[in-house]
């Protein structure tokens, strides 16, 4: 069962205890991300995430590594558009060295001058890195062009004129301001006591309750965007507008994507790959936001045969969005999806995980019934509905990285296959 803390100050204590196990993952949330930032501080979040690794108080960077190692602890943070999670997996025995280690760098942290400059220079070889993962550009274009004008089309990771001007007091000023009590959720999954929670609570008991942060509103806006680079393969995202992460259609989102392109078994994996030969990789993808979303298909193939996979996925598209699917494609994405969820259950991390978002999405986190009620309510109808909602020629965005086509010939490609 999952139980839950308010402390007076705001913060939100989340715990499952899991006694079959002897590991415990603890993460600590901050409801800070991308698209609450200033555009003059674009990738202030994520610099902040490498930061608090980089020397506390009472602890220099090597120290804090040292001692995590010393516990057998696996620990790391990430960055989203609307969170920042610092996570370590250890041993039950070592739940309060860990917490410990945590709060050191989530209350402590130093941001000093020299320790800045050099991890500046880290984000920017991870920006270089990006740039050269055409998977991930594809994807990174799309969404900035889809949210073009909003915060929550910039770059999590910033620009290099944004982060040049980012200096050490501006990051501590900044985590000052956000990681406050009232945006701070503890979430705690594995093997532990009461007594390991008690003494979480007293460590955040003390943090200033500050103010609930609020994002900025983003609307899909149909798009189109290509950039040439000399790769292989050209990489191709088709895309359509999506729904909230926190809607209650996101169990048909789920069945209707994971049918289209989730697996060996899908329309779009069988016809474009099985059946033509035409590519390597293809997949469809839900991206989800507290108030928008879009959903997507990606895939990567030469340039002699990108029109003709384009137009196939755009007929698969139309396809669903005339026919919808068989009664027996949505009874076996069901089932795929819920072995999936609960299967990932079994991870320490996932609950953790999943146990946070809930309670950032929905005020509270879904419990394995909860799941499950969710795709057993799914229907047929309920998907081909989504589908014709979501499928239309004026919704289509597309992005292309690659040595792409002109966009007028991608245009005519998907006018013709979705009409």
């Amino acid at each position: 069962m999952i139980e839950k803390i308010t402390l007076p100050n705001g913060v939100r204590i989340l715990y499952e205890q899991v006694p079959s196990v002897r590991s415990c993952a603890l993460g600590v949330w901050v409801e800070s991300g991308s698209r609450h930032e200033p555009e003059e501080l674009g990738g202030i979040s994520h610099y902040i995430e490498h930061m608090l690794f980089k020397g506390t108080e009472s602890r220099t960077a090597a120290q804090l590594a040292t001692a995590f190692d010393a516990i057998g602890g696996q620990v790391n943070a990430f960055t989203t558009k609307e969170n920042t999670c610092y996570y370590a997996r250890v041993l039950d025995t070592h739940i309060q060295e860990a917490a410990d280690l945590l709060c050191d760098m989530y209350f402590h942290s130093r941001f000093g001058r020299q320790e800045t400059d050099l991890e500046r220079g880290v984000i920017l070889e991870e920006i270089g890195m990006y740039e050269d993962t055409p998977d991930d550009l594809v994807i990174e274009r799309l969404s900035s062009a889809i949210y073009k004008g909003s915060s929550l089309g910039r770059p999590i990771l910033g620009t290099r004129e944004t982060l040049e001007k980012i200096q050490g007091d501006t990051l501590r000023d900044y985590c000052s301001s956000r990681y406050s009590a009232a945006n701070t959720v503890v979430s705690v999954a594995g093997s532990f006591t009461m007594n390991d929670i008690d003494q979480i609570a007293r460590r955040f008991e003390k943090m200033p309750g500050g103010e609930p942060l609020t994002a900025p509103q983003a609307v899909y806006q149909p798009s189109f965007t290509t950039k040439t680079k000399d790769i292989e393969q050209n990489h191709l995202c088709l895309a359509f507008p999506g729904i909230a992460a926190g809607s209650p259609d996101r169990y048909r989102m789920q069945v209707l994507s994971n049918i289209l392109g989730g697996g060996m078994s899908s329309r779009l994996f069988q016809r474009v790959r099985e059946q033509k030969g035409l590519c390597y990789t293809i997949y469809s993808f839900s991206s989800a936001h507290r108030d928008t979303g879009y959903f997507g298909v990606y895939t990567a193939l030469g340039r002699s045969t990108e029109m003709q996979a384009l137009e196939l996925i755009g007929q698969e598209v139309r396809a669903f969005a005339q026919e919808g699917p068989t009664e027996e494609e949505v009874r076996r994405s069901v089932e795929q999806l819920k072995s999936s969820a609960l299967m990932s259950l079994e991870s320490m991390n996932s609950r953790m995980n999943a146990n946070a978002r809930g309670e950032f999405l929905y005020g509270h986190p879904l419990s394995a019934e909860d799941i499950i009620r969710g795709y057993d309510a799914v229907t047929r109808d309920g998907v081909h509905q989504l589908a014709q909602e979501l499928f239309k020629l004026p919704n289509a965005s597309f992005s292309a990285v690659g040595k792409v086509s002109s966009q007028e010939e991608y245009q005519a490609v998907i006018r013709a296959a979705l009409c």
